[in-house]
């Protein structure tokens, strides 16, 4: 298995080194290898695509619609990061996606109250759009 470049476009290192991509479904697929496994946050099923995926309903500007749903989501992503290239991705590839990427960053040993600012500086400035996102990563617990 090939990681993911980290050149390739939206491509965030965990302190432990693990790699994820995230990114939009408005956009084009980036250039170069194609996810292992992806997990896409929409308020509806996302379009099919020819690798694993799993959809986590999770409307746009919000939050989960089952929180403990996507708490076992995230790990799961989490684990399969350590040997797999994996993607997140909601629309615009900056609330939902920065808000999933800020609680991996705290399953990756990121304090809540840092993991914003961690995911901002490594991944997108403009990562996690709402007062509610930002509080869910603040409650969200290794």
């Amino acid at each position: 298995m090939q990681p993911w470049d980290e050149s390739t476009r939206c491509v965030l290192r965990l302190p432990s080194g693990r790699l994820v991509r995230g990114r939009g479904l408005r956009q084009p697929l980036p250039f170069g290898p194609l996810p292992q496994f992806a997990l896409y946050l929409q308020g509806k099923p996302p379009p099919p695509v020819a690798w694993e995926s799993r959809w986590l309903r999770w409307p746009d500007w919000w939050l989960p619609a089952d929180p403990s749903e996507a708490r076992q989501a995230l790990a799961n992503l989490w684990q399969r990061a350590a040997s797999e290239r994996v993607e997140v991705a909601c629309s615009g590839g900056q609330g939902r996606t920065g808000t999933a990427l800020a609680c991996l960053a705290v399953l990756d040993g990121v304090s809540a109250a840092e993991a914003v600012g961690y995911v901002r500086e490594h991944y997108n400035l403009r990562a996690v759009e709402t007062p509610w996102q930002r509080r869910f990563v603040a409650r969200f617990e290794r």
